[in-house]
C-alpha cells in the first residue's frame, strides 16, 4: 500500500473512531437531554406555567446548553443557532457574579411572543372562508404564543422580585443542583471546542438523531391541532401508493414507445425500414 493509502486508511479508522465515541458519549446523556427537550417545548409554550421560579430560569439555560451538546454530538448540521448551549453557559457563569440583565435580555429574545394582531387577523379569515382546519391551528399556534408570553412574565417576575445579593444566592445554589458552578463551567466552555464536539458528519450520527427525534417528536405533535384526520393541505394524510418523486405531468405528452415516436413526419423511420423492413413491420409502423 503506498503512503498516500495507508494515510487515507489512518484517517478512515480515526474517523470511525471518533464516530463511535460520540455514539457512546451520547448514550450517556441521551436519557437527561430528552428530559431537556420536553422542558424547553414546555417554556416555548406547549405549557403554561402556575409558577417560574429563579431555578426554573436556570434549569431553562441548563436544557438550552444540553440540546445542543448533543447536536454537537451527533454532529446535527443547523444553519442558526438555536440553542445557543456556549452562550447559555457564558450567561450562568456571569449571573452568579451578578450580572443579570444580559440573563433578561436573553429570555425576552427567546420567550417574547410574536405580534398577535397579524394571527388574529389569520384566523378570522379562514372562519370567513368556513376553512376550519386551518382555523383550528391557528388558533392552537396562538395559544401555544400565549403560554409562552406568560412564561416569560413569570421568570421575570420571579428575578425582579429579589434583591441582588439574594438573586445571586439562588441562581448560585440553582447552579450547583445542575452542575454549573464557575469551575465547572470553565470546563464544559472548554469541552464545547473538544475534538469530541467536532462536526463530522456520517451516517450512524444522522440515523441517531432520527430516530431519537422522530420518537420525541411523536410526543411533542400529540394535540388537537397535530393529530390526524381533518388536517391543512400542507400536513395532509398521504394517498398510497406514493407518486414518484419529482414527478410532473406536462399537458399534452405523450408516452415514448419506438424510436418512431421521436419522428412524426416518419423519415427516419422510412430509411431505417430499407435496412429492416421485417422489424418495422413487426412493431405494427408503416415501411416505405
Amino acid at each position: 500500500m503506498s503512503m498516500s493509502g495507508q494515510t487515507d486508511a489512518a484517517a478512515t479508522d480515526a474517523r470511525i473512531q471518533l464516530v463511535d465515541e460520540k455514539l457512546v458519549m451520547f448514550e450517556r446523556i441521551a436519557d437527561e437531554f430528552a428530559a431537556c427537550f420536553h422542558y424547553v417545548q414546555d417554556v416555548h409554550g406547549q405549557r403554561r406555567f402556575d409558577t417560574f421560579p429563579v431555578a426554573h430560569s436556570v434549569r431553562y439555560l441548563h436544557a438550552l446548553w444540553l440540546c445542543e451538546c448533543k447536536d454537537l454530538l451527533l454532529s446535527v448540521p443547523t444553519s442558526i443557532a438555536r440553542y445557543e448551549g456556549t452562550y447559555c453557559l457564558e450567561l450562568l457563569l456571569g449571573w452568579q457574579a451578578g450580572e443579570t440583565a444580559r440573563v433578561v435580555a436573553f429570555l425576552h429574545r427567546k420567550l417574547d411572543m410574536a405580534p398577535l394582531v397579524d394571527l388574529t387577523e389569520r384566523i378570522e379569515d379562514a372562519v370567513r372562508g368556513e376553512n376550519t382546519m386551518l382555523a383550528k391551528r391557528l388558533i392552537h399556534g396562538r395559544r401555544v404564543m400565549m403560554n409562552r408570553s406568560f412564561n416569560l412574565d413569570l421568570a421575570l417576575d420571579a428575578i425582579f422580585a429579589l434583591d441582588p445579593a439574594q438573586l445571586i444566592e439562588r441562581v448560585a445554589a440553582a447552579c450547583a443542583d445542575l452542575g454549573h458552578t464557575p469551575e465547572q463551567i470553565e470546563w464544559q466552555l472548554a469541552d464545547m471546542r473538544s475534538p469530541l464536539n467536532a462536526f463530522v458528519p456520517h451516517p450512524m450520527l444522522a440515523r441517531r438523531n432520527m430516530m431519537l427525534m422522530n420518537s420525541l417528536g411523536v410526543a411533542i405533535s400529540d394535540n388537537p391541532a397535530d393529530r390526524p384526520g381533518e388536517r391543512t393541505d400542507r400536513v395532509a394524510v398521504t394517498t398510497l401508493p406514493t407518486r414518484p418523486y419529482a414527478d410532473t405531468e406536462i399537458a399534452g405528452a405523450t408516452t415514448l414507445l419506438s424510436l418512431a415516436s421521436n419522428d412524426p413526419t416518419r423519415r427516419d423511420s422510412r430509411a431505417v425500414a430499407h435496412l429492416w423492413p421485417e422489424g418495422w413491420a413487426w412493431l405494427g409502423l408503416p415501411v416505405g
